[in-house]
């Protein structure tokens, strides 16, 4: 008899477990707390700005595989664009110096021979820094394995913030080492920068929604599941949404692709349950202009660009709006954000204005600010050894989020992994052969 698979929390990690599951012979159910599904990666219309925005800035790669294979199953890989090019435009904001990282296509990185594709001033020794990331044990820390110079200055260490939403000076270097592994050690072909046409929920969300309904899953959104009932050393036996008593039989199955505070409070009685426990801001600046600028260069080709030496991280050209994201934000906290705008602002002008045909306001322009106090766990080594696996005590009991145990940090490829993972772990509970991985 097949069983019920519920799937606590409507993020991309269960929404990617629920889109792996949906067709087969298990009944599907996605219990989403808030009004919408997409977790940290979605889209909603801003009332104060009056237009629609991602709650966050996300930069993917052509080489993400979980990314690819979820929007194929979804019908949405086309709806990521890019450059054609492995192309990263930078600006260091202490000299004004402009470049533009022009990565080789294939592994042979013919680009660090190239003074106009690499990073000004590196020199060919600092590359043994990606060699150490890459052989790092798990105690290590990021500025163990950057030798000092341009090429981390300019390049590996906002890197590694920008990955690890973690200071490079506690943050994991074998976390940031398997990204570049991933990355750029297999050539620009996997390097080519992705993102959204539209917007997060038009790539990730709605057509995975569209597609559940399809196939006939159930997702609910509104459904905060307020406790979770088990026998010790036994399954789970019940879910509890308030006032409502979800009964869940042996042959069930639930998959918990929460945040780790949240899966810690339910699962608070589990004996041998851990997860990352201190956790890391992420700041977005969302200014919505008059119009939309029209970019030259390489800007214009890659629609952002990365800022070094100052708050702001990187900024993404969207129509009238221009993004900034602000990773491993905690450092910001006690600063006052209407401090911090005017700063960030006068930091986009910098980036901005030279590859513009006209310059920007000088004026502040009307803005929106959403700092997400814990977007991700701290990425550090300590926390790393505190991510569980997909399995639990529980025999019908799976976990999903980037929190758990991907091997990568807290990003959306990690998610879309954990999902595909519970789910196959559903199939293997039950015997059946999963989809291909």
């Amino acid at each position: 008899m097949a069983g019920h698979v519920h799937i606590i929390g409507g993020g991309l990690a269960g929404l990617s477990a629920a889109v792996e599951l949906a067709g087969g012979s298990e009944q599907v159910t996605v219990y989403e707390a808030g009004p919408a599904c997409g977790g940290r990666a979605r889209s909603y219309h801003d009332r104060q700005l009056d237009c629609r925005i991602d709650n966050g800035n996300h930069l993917l790669l052509s080489g993400n595989p979980a990314v690819y294979r979820y929007l194929g199953l979804i019908g949405a890989q086309d709806t990521l664009v890019g450059p054609q090019r492995p192309v990263f435009p930078f600006i260091d904001l202490a000299d004004r110096l402009r470049w533009t990282l022009d990565l080789s296509r294939g592994r042979v990185p013919l680009w660090v021979l190239s003074r106009r594709r690499r990073v000004p001033g590196m020199r060919l020794a600092e590359l043994r820094g990606l060699l150490a990331l890459m052989e790092a044990t798990p105690d290590m820390v990021v500025a163990d394995c950057l030798p000092a110079g341009s090429l981390s200055r300019r390049l590996l260490e906002p890197f590694a913030i920008s990955v690890l939403n973690t200071m490079p000076d506690t943050g994991s270097a074998a976390l940031l080492g398997a990204v570049v592994k991933e990355s750029l050690a297999r050539g620009g072909r996997n390097c080519l920068p992705r993102f959204p046409a539209i917007g997060l929920s038009e790539s990730f969300v709605d057509p995975a929604l569209a597609h559940l309904a399809v196939l006939r899953a159930q997702v609910r959104t509104g459904s905060r599941v307020s406790a979770v009932e088990f026998t010790r050393g036994g399954p789970v036996t019940a879910l509890l949404l308030g006032t409502e008593r979800i009964e869940i039989s042996p042959d069930d199955t639930v998959i918990m692709a929460v945040p780790a505070p949240v899966a810690s409070g339910l699962l608070a009685d589990l004996p041998g349950f851990s997860a990352p426990d201190a956790f890391e801001a992420i700041l977005n600046v969302h200014f919505l202009l008059p119009q939309a600028p029209v970019l030259t260069g390489g800007l214009a080709q890659a629609r952002f660009i990365g800022v070094v030496g100052g708050i702001s991280e990187w900024v993404f050209a969207k129509d009238r709006i221009l993004s900034v994201t602000v990773s491993a934000a905690n450092r910001y906290a006690g600063r006052d954000l209407d401090e911090l705008a005017p700063l960030i602002w006068n930091e986009v002008r910098a980036a901005i204005d030279p590859a513009a045909t006209a310059p920007l306001p000088v004026a502040l322009p009307p803005l929106r600010i959403v700092r997400e106090k814990r977007a991700t766990f701290a990425a550090t080594p300590a926390q790393d050894r505190l991510r569980p696996g997909t399995q639990t005590m529980l025999p019908n009991l799976l976990l999903a989020g980037d929190w758990t145990a991907t091997g990568l940090p807290a990003t959306i490829e990690g998610a879309i992994r954990s999902g595909a993972a519970a789910a196959r772990a559903v199939h293997a509970r039950k015997g059946v052969p999963g989809r291909p991985g």
